[in-house]
C-alpha cells in the first residue's frame, strides 16, 4: 500500500497530540473502543514475533486501591530525593490521574514465552522488554487517535504490583496505565508546562 500525505498529515497530528496525561474526566470508554486498542496492540512489532506483553484489566476497586497506595508510598519516598524548591516542585506535579481514569490497564513482559524460540534475544534479553513498549506505544497512538489520553504510571513497585494483581510469576510489570478522556487539551507536555524539565530535540549525529 502506497501512503500518501494524508496519512502523513494525520500522523504528525497524532505524534503532536500525544502526552502523558494526567487529568482525567470519569466519563466511562465504551467497550468497542477498548476493543480497538486491544486489536492495536496486535499490530506491534516484537522480537522474534514472541509478542511476550500480557495485559490485565483492572477492574477491581480492591486491586485498584493497592496500586493507588503502592503509587502513593513510592511518590512520598521519591519526593525526599529533592531538597527544598525543587522538593516543593516535585510535590506540586500531578504524577498520576489512578483515581479519575475510568480504565486501569496494567500491562507485563513474558520472561521466557515459548514464542518466537528465543529468536533475537540470545544477547539482548531484554528485547522482550523493549517489545511491550512498543505495543504500549502503538496502544497510546492509537488511544490518542481514539480522542482518549494515556498516563503511564511509574512510580511504582513492580513487585509488590505484581503481587496485588495476583500476576503469573514469570510476568514482570513493565507499564502500569490510565486511560480516558482528558478533562483539557493542551499541546504543551505536563512537565514542560510546569518548569520542571522542556521538550528537546532528538540527537541525531552522523558518524
Amino acid at each position: 500500500m502506497e501512503l500518501t500525505q494524508a496519512h502523513r498529515d494525520a500522523l504528525q497530528d497524532i505524534l503532536l497530540w500525544r502526552r502523558d496525561v494526567r487529568h482525567f474526566l470519569p466519563d466511562p470508554v465504551p467497550q468497542d473502543v477498548l476493543d480497538r486498542l486491544r486489536k492495536a496492540m496486535d499490530f506491534a512489532p516484537s522480537v522474534g514475533n514472541a509478542r511476550p506483553w500480557r495485559v490485565l484489566h483492572v477492574k477491581s476497586t480492591k486491586r485498584r486501591n493497592a496500586v493507588i497506595q503502592n503509587f502513593e508510598a513510592e511518590n512520598a519516598k521519591a519526593a525526599k530525593l529533592y531538597q527544598d524548591d525543587q522538593r516543593a516542585a516535585y510535590n506540586a506535579l500531578k504524577l498520576a490521574g489512578l483515581r479519575e481514569a475510568p480504565v486501569h490497564l496494567a500491562i507485563f513482559t513474558e520472561t521466557e514465552p515459548d514464542a518466537g524460540h528465543g529468536l533475537g534475544r540470545q544477547t539482548m534479553p531484554e528485547m522482550l522488554n523493549y517489545s511491550t513498549v512498543a505495543a504500549i506505544h502503538t496502544l497510546w497512538l492509537a488511544a490518542r487517535a481514539e480522542n482518549l489520553g494515556v498516563g503511564w504510571v511509574s512510580i511504582l513497585d513492580p513487585k509488590a504490583v505484581a503481587q496485588a494483581l495476583d500476576a503469573v510469576p514469570n510476568w514482570q510489570l513493565t507499564g502500569y496505565l490510565c486511560i480516558g478522556k482528558a478533562a483539557s487539551d493542551d499541546d504543551t507536555p505536563l512537565l514542560h508546562r510546569n518548569a520542571w524539565q522542556a521538550n528537546a530535540m532528538t540527537k541525531w549525529q552522523e558518524i
